[in-house]
Formats: C-alpha cells, structure tokens, sequence
C-alpha cells in the first residue's frame, strides 16, 4: 500500500500509485482509457464478474471480483460497478486500506453512502466520488465568474438534462443516475446547499424507476433552482443557465461552451416602457476556454487527493449530500409535498 508518510509527496519518477478498476462497462471502458494516459499511476488489475465485452483489460490481469483487485495489490481503485454493488464494493476497499473513486451516486440509498463515508474515514483513506461535471471546462469557468460578482447578484440557477433511455442503467431512476449531476453542479456552482424543494416524476418506460423529472426549489443563499431531467427526449441535452444582476451565463457541458448574454444599458424613450425596470438584450460573448476532457482532470484530482497536493476532489461526504438532495426530490414526488433539507428540519 502507499505509506502514509508518503502521502504529501508530489509526484516524480519515484511515485506511481497502482490503480485497479472494477466495473468494465460503458463507464469501466473510459475510466481504463484515461487511467492509462494519466501521468503517476498504473493500471495492473482490473475486474468484472461478468466478463470484459468492451476488451478494456488488454495485456492488464483480469479478475472476477473486488478481492482480486486487493489480491493484486493496488493502492486505489476505480468503482464502476452498477450503483447497487457500490457499498459492497467501497466497504471491502475501505477494509483492505485502498483509496477508492467510486462512479455517481455514491450508492443506491442514503444509508449505505453514511456506511461509505464511516468505513473510509475509519481506514484514513481518501475516496471521491465521480461528478465530473465539477471538472467540466465551462462550469470551472462559470464558476469562478460567478465568484468574482459578473452577474451581480445571482437570481435563479436552471439545467436541462435530456436524452434517451440508457440501457446500461437499470438499478436507479432518472434522479439518482443524471438529476444528480445537476444537483452536485448547482450546489457546487452557487456555494450554498440546498434548502427546500418540491418534484414531479412520471414512470413512462415501463421501468420501476422514474424516468422524467421535474425539480424546482431554492438554496440556502435564496437562488432559486429548476432542474429538468428525463431519459425520455430524442435528442441530448446538457445546459446550465445562471441568470442574475448583470444577464445570463449559458454553459453547454457537451461542447464545454460558455456564453454570457449581457443585460442592454440603453436608456428607452419610451415613457411606459421606461416606468417597467425589466432587462432588454445587450452583448453576448462567447468565451474562449481551454477544453481539457473532464474525466482526465477528475482523474487527476483523486490522484493529487491522494498524494495531498490538491483538495478539489469531491468528497463522500459531498457525495452524500448530494443523494440526500436526490432522495429528497424523489420523496417530494411521491408525497406531493415540498421537502425542507434545512438541518434539523
């Protein structure tokens, strides 16, 4: 295992953490891309109780489980596994004293991500979870702008996450597995938690899970949040639209773009027009951004994690907010009620 006293030191031809990854599907198959490309570690293990239908091993060991990997002797794994083996997964790795980056959600239930957190706090491990929307050039971007007050100050938060149906997905509905992307990034963009919310979902697929969903709600600092996400539209779609003081920031994390529609400044003449302080259209600016791939930066940042070099990693604890936030949304739609997510509420 990586000693403990080598836990700050910065990478260099002495330091190359062994990586193991379970999971070898349609995420398990970019995850062992970028694993190989990224400088400071190395893949030797890797496994899948159900086999290797992508090739994704190559010349790299394959195992059939979890106990293969720690057999193998890696000091951090990739969890890619579907979300309902998350816990058994993560737990064994904790155990065995192994760093972890375990996919979104961090599990299937709010009780089992809590385990999670105590297991690898207990081990004195480092384990992220995989929200890489954080690590996507245009939201890294936007929130820096957000930071340093381009829009004054900051209304209402909105994303739209559609597409169609993934049959890889079977075990969670449309909340957990995409709606918590949005949830993480919203929080994460405004710097607040979430206070209350309401939802609707609707089961359209024939699946025992949600499939489409409708969130509106507020944060803790008073931006309003609308999220809707759904498995259910003939075309993919991935926006944040941040609206405040000064305009409006439109960031397309498919393209990695970010555009800032600026509120007009000309002064009407127009009397009763005048009297209504509203916006009216005014530059729009699209920004030039160094579009690294979010997935290797992700991948960079449990590494640094790690190593103690960086701290930007999202957190099992961050993790567990966020499916707090999901199981909130989902409960509302059931109840019809809105969900307060105040602590002690």
């Amino acid at each position: 295992m990586l000693a403990a006293d080598t836990a700050c030191e910065p990478i260099g031809e002495n330091v190359t953490i062994k990586y193991g990854l379970i999971g070898l599907g349609m995420m398990g198959r970019h995850h062992a891309r970028v694993i190989r490309e990224v400088d400071g570690i190395d893949l030797i293990a890797v496994a899948d109780a159900m086999g290797d239908p992508h090739g994704v091993a190559g010349k790299t060991p394959m195992h059939d489980s979890v106990q293969g990997l720690i057999d193998a002797g890696v000091e951090a794994a990739v969890v890619a596994v579907p979300t309902k083996f998350h816990e058994e997964v993560g737990l064994a790795l904790a155990e065995a004293g192994i760093h972890a980056l375990i996919e979104k959600p961090v599990a299937h239930a709010l009780p089992a991500a809590e385990r999670l957190v105590e297991a690898f706090e207990a081990a004195g491990r480092i384990a992220a979870v995989g929200h890489v929307e954080r690590f996507n050039p245009a939201l890294i971007s936007l929130r820096e702008r957000i930071a340093n007050g381009d829009l004054g100050d900051v209304y209402q938060i909105q994303t739209r996450r559609q597409g169609p149906f993934p049959a890889r997905i079977a075990d969670v509905g449309v909340v957990k597995d995409l709606g918590s992307h949005d949830i993480d990034l919203t929080s994460w963009l405004a710097q607040s938690p979430y206070a209350t919310l309401a939802a609707q979902t609707t089961h359209r697929s024939g699946r025992a899970h949600e499939d489409m969903v409708s969130i509106t709600g507020k944060l803790e600092n008073g931006i309003m949040i609308n999220h809707l996400v759904n498995w259910l539209t003939p075309f993919k779609e991935r926006l944040t639209v941040v609206t405040g003081e000064h305009g409006a920031f439109v960031a397309d994390t498919i393209t990695a773009d970010l555009t800032f529609f600026e509120n007009g400044t000309h002064a009407g003449s127009w009397d009763t027009v005048a009297a209504f302080r509203g916006v009216s259209e005014g530059t729009v600016t699209r920004f030039s951004l160094e579009k690294r791939e979010p997935l290797r930066s992700e991948h960079e940042a449990f590494r640094d994690a790690i190593l103690g070099t960086r701290a930007d990693a999202v957190t099992l604890r961050e993790g567990t907010e966020t499916l707090r936030v999901a199981e909130a949304a989902i409960e509302s739609a059931r109840t019809g009620s809105v969900v307060s997510l105040r602590a002690g509420a």
